[in-house]
């Protein structure tokens, strides 16, 4: 009995002091707790809607002037539209639920599959991490494309983000950027060739141009410059898209075959996912018929 009494006390005395151990770890819990953290409370919920394609564009900030003064070629620099291209696929290798992106002159989107979980899904995060990205690669990689041209200063970058329900409605806004760029790239074709080759003041050349359609357009290209604007490069009418790829590499491996004593090299095959630049049509039907990987609720 009175073993039992003693074994009793005993394990009164252990649940007592394992009570007292969490009470003093709550206590410290709390006490690390600062009074000013109430100040989080400001924050405003940007938690993107479940179910929803999360686009996000940006956009060059007064580059205008920007290629006046790095002096772009007019009317397309294709050292500026490449070193756009490699920024945006720095970004979509750092993001990988990037599932399409689309750019054209300063301009890049991209869109991040509708069940991405990145950053709980909030807004600021997706906006901050893409705009710094492609900021900091842009200057980074400049003299990569920029050999002989000092870059005078660092080029800004705006964003937005924009959710879309629908395999449709995310369509409709590619398609929607794309035919900005020809509609763009025509009215810019033009125009320079008429300051360029006519000698035409930039005001003058705006003259000509208003109030004229597409094919006005085509017919001064054709008839005052025997240029047939259908066979401008393709990265010009109809910009870039960027996709994931399944690509072949061939790369040499040392390896040390039983029975030699030297090492011998070898050709190896291996395949990598890689973010691929196209310059095609994206607002018919076959591009998706040949990517629907790009659509799938599960890729």
């Amino acid at each position: 009995m009175l073993r039992r009494c003693r074994c009793y006390r005993a394990a009164v005395a252990a649940v007592a002091a394992s009570a007292a151990i969490a009470s003093r770890s709550l206590r410290g819990l709390a006490m690390a707790k600062s009074k000013f953290e109430y100040v989080r409370d400001f924050e405003a919920d940007d938690t993107c809607l479940p179910g929803c394609w999360i686009v996000v564009r940006l956009d060059g900030r007064n580059f205008h002037r920007f290629s006046e003064q790095h002096e772009f070629k007019k009317p397309n620099d294709d050292r500026a539209l490449q070193l756009m291209t490699r920024c945006a696929q720095t970004v979509m290798q750092e993001l990988e639920d990037i599932a399409i992106a689309y750019g054209q002159s300063d301009e890049y989107s991209f869109v991040f599959r509708k069940n991405t979980r990145w950053f709980k899904r909030r807004a600021s995060k997706f906006m901050t991490h893409v705009v710094s990205q492609f900021a900091s690669s842009y200057v980074f990689y400049w003299k990569d494309y920029f050999k002989d041209q000092q870059l005078l200063y660092p080029p800004g970058f705006d964003g937005r983000i924009v959710l879309y329900p629908s395999n449709q409605n995310l369509k409709d806004y590619l398609s929607w950027r794309q035919a900005d760029c020809h509609i763009n790239n025509l009215y810019n074709t033009v125009f320079w060739m008429l300051v360029q080759r006519s000698g035409l003041t930039p005001g003058e050349a705006q003259h000509r141009l208003r109030g004229t359609l597409a094919g006005d357009k085509n017919e001064i290209l054709f008839s005052e410059f025997n240029i047939n604007y259908n066979n401008e490069p393709l990265m010009y009418r109809k910009g870039t898209v960027l996709v994931w790829q399944k690509i072949n590499e061939i790369i040499t491996k040392k390896i040390k075959l039983p029975k030699e004593a030297e090492e011998k090299e070898v050709e190896v095959t291996r395949t990598k996912t890689k973010v691929v630049p196209l310059h095609c049509d994206i607002i018919g039907d076959q591009f998706w018929e040949e990517y629907p990987e790009i659509l799938a609720e599960h890729s």
